[in-house]
């Protein structure tokens, strides 16, 4: 039973990673239905920025006290900077004018924003995975047999906070507002008055930033980063979104944790868990797609037009 409970706190802390990177996907699939395979690249690009900011500061070991809510804060700020420009780059450049194209061609472009990022981080650090400052103290606490270490607790709580802002930036803020109308239909909130480009724009912005949380909390809860990190965790956060009802941000949270919680049984209860994990999770994405197409808090609606 003690296995059992200490998999659940390794699968909510590794879905918690999982969940942020989902809310990016769920947002702006809800607003423009658009797949934006290019996210999960935005994350690692937020650890890559976290790293940065954490190299030219001079941090290599541990920090504590009120130094260390500083640049932990410093850090997040930083990345959340970074990957909200960099996601409305990304839109002004590669999606805007492709937005009443087919729909084949922004997901071909999308895949393509892919690779330049990837490229690029690959430049910037190399083909190797590189270390990952572990300056945030890890003293862990047992119940019983079941331990919880302080950067599983750190990866859910900023996880939920997180979607607790997002929430109440959603349904408590004119702009939220205007995302919720221009989710609807966006020709009728074009139509009311909403400037539906900015709305857009700022879609992008909260999603990316989010996926920039996610990149720090990453570095930190791995110790380690690579140009290529976010193809593999890009893909199931995206199915994380698809199993909670993309379009969805209860449900990409929810999704989010739950993946986490598959992947942790799958790799801990399935022989050779860990070579087959991936498979695990990509056929219960198969399953949802078969079986429930909206998701588990998704609703069947009619396709926008």
């Amino acid at each position: 039973m003690h296995v059992l409970i200490q998999q659940l706190v390794n699968g909510l802390s590794l879905g918690g990673i999982y969940a942020l990177i989902a809310l990016g996907y769920t947002m702006v699939y809800g607003i423009i239905e658009l797949i934006n395979f290019a996210h999960g690249d935005v994350y690692t690009f937020g650890t890559f920025t976290s790293l940065a900011v954490l190299t030219g500061l001079g941090v290599s070991g541990e920090v504590h006290g009120p130094l260390l809510v500083g640049i932990v804060l410093l850090t997040i700020a930083a990345a959340m900077l970074t990957c909200g420009a960099l996601g409305v780059l990304i839109e002004l450049l590669a999606y805007r004018r492709l937005r009443n194209a087919p729909r084949l061609a922004p997901l071909i472009t999308a895949i393509g924003v892919s690779f330049i990022l990837e490229n690029v981080m690959q430049l910037w650090h190399g083909p190797s995975p590189i270390p990952f400052p572990q300056f945030v103290p890890n003293p862990s606490t047992t119940f019983g047999l079941v331990t919880i270490s302080a950067k599983q607790v750190l990866v859910i709580v900023l996880a939920l906070a997180m979607m607790v802002a997002l929430q109440l930036f959603i349904y408590n803020t004119k702009i939220g507002k205007a995302m919720r109308a221009t989710a609807q239909d966006r020709d009728a909130a074009q139509l009311m008055g909403i400037n539906v480009n900015t709305t857009i724009l700022v879609t992008f912005l909260v999603g990316s930033a989010l996926a920039g949380v996610a990149g720090f909390v990453s570095g930190v809860y791995y110790g380690t980063t690579w140009f290529f990190n976010g193809f593999e965790a890009g893909l199931k956060a995206f199915t994380a979104a698809v199993l909670g009802g993309i379009g969805n941000i209860l449900g990409a949270m929810l999704g989010g944790f739950l993946i986490g919680l598959i992947e942790a049984m799958a790799t801990q209860y399935v022989p050779q868990g860990a070579q087959w994990s991936n498979v695990v999770v990509f056929s219960v994405l198969v399953l949802v797609l078969i079986f429930r197409p909206s998701g588990l808090l998704g609703e069947s609606l009619p396709e926008k037009v």
